[in-house]
């Protein structure tokens, strides 16, 4: 038996059942959605405590002040054209379960995020989902304590932490397959930055591909911009080297949008002389493309409904660390088609 000087805590509770204070809260209030099989095993470790309802002071404030079913999300990118499908995945899964949503911007600053971080424990939310801007790995968040974290799109470098991110080089593979399965095996590259986690997984995965099939890169990969500008740069370094090529591998839609128009300025028939090959699936570009750009879309929607269900799931147990890769998906279309 505990003695009156010694009062077990939700704290306590929590550790017992191995699931959040704030579930704890929502089991043994009746507030708030807790799944059957987790109240009774928090219901039993109270019991097997001998846990009474507590003074105020017994437990942190946001046991009793906090929102109940809330989850914090802080995003890197207010405007990134990444970030919106991410958040459309989870806001559609947190509505099902009737989780609120606190969105911050914190712009992937680590002094703002460590301010919303402490804004989020001080108002008691279930857990917080960071979203990144791109697909790179980034610091954890500082200052988190008694609070599940999981990280959407870009992931953490903390293995104990918990990621859900795109699956970034078998959609890379994916896209030089198909180039390769339509006889086309003198390809070059051409990406963003050369330091951007993106340029380097594409191009490995790239080049990988064409070793299988007894070949390689028909000139060194071309590295730039995220941009249409640079695809136009880039094909003119390509038809200026005098390299023979018939497919063209790019590391974003933005990137092939510009390729194509370079060729078609330079009279080069796509897909006849030359296909090209996108990533993203950016409708904004691909549709708006002549011919229509085959790309790889990365599935951010399901990123986005994947890490929201990670959340509530650590939530109210412990979950399995590291980076879950959600697969990427072929869309064929006309730039890359044969008669």
């Amino acid at each position: 038996m505990t003695s009156a000087a010694r009062r077990i805590t939700a704290t306590e509770v929590a550790e017992r059942a191995g699931v959040s204070i704030s579930t704890v809260s929502k089991a043994l209030s009746g507030r708030g959605a807790v799944r059957h099989d987790t109240r009774q095993r928090i219901l039993e470790a109270a019991a097997e405590l001998g846990y009474r309802a507590p003074h105020t002071e017994a437990v942190p404030a946001a046991f009793f002040n906090g929102p109940t079913g809330a989850v914090g999300v802080i995003i890197e990118d207010q405007f990134g054209r990444l970030t919106v499908p991410v958040l459309q995945g989870v806001i559609e899964l947190f509505a099902e379960r009737d989780t609120a949503l606190l969105l911050v911007d914190g712009r992937g600053d680590p002094i703002r995020e460590a301010h919303y971080v402490e804004s989020f424990v001080r108002r008691g939310v279930d857990g917080i989902l960071v979203v990144g801007a791109g697909v790179y790995p980034r610091e954890p968040l500082r200052g988190v304590s008694g609070v599940p974290v999981v990280y959407a799109l870009s992931w953490s470098t903390a293995g104990e932490d918990v990621s859900v991110s795109v699956d970034d080089a078998e959609g890379a593979r994916m896209a030089a397959r198909h180039l390769v399965s339509t006889g086309r095996t003198r390809l070059a590259f051409i990406s963003g930055p050369q330091r951007d986690t993106a340029s380097i997984i594409r191009l490995a995965s790239t080049e990988a591909v064409l070793a299988e099939a007894g070949a390689e890169l028909v000139h060194e990969p071309l590295f730039g911009q995220w941009s249409e500008r640079w695809g136009r740069q880039a094909v003119g370094q390509l038809l200026r080297s005098g390299a023979e090529f018939d497919g063209i591998v790019c590391g974003s839609d933005q990137i092939g949008r510009g390729v194509l128009e370079a060729l078609r300025e330079a009279d080069v028939r796509v897909p006849h002389q030359v296909a090209v090959t996108g990533f993203d699936n950016w409708d904004v570009m691909v549709e708006a493309s002549r011919p229509p750009l085959t790309t790889v879309d990365m599935s951010l929607n399901d990123v986005g409904s994947r890490a929201a269900q990670a959340i509530l799931d650590a939530v109210e147990r412990p979950i399995p660390a590291g980076v879950e890769r959600v697969a990427c998906q072929l869309v064929p279309r006309e730039s890359t088609a044969l008669d």
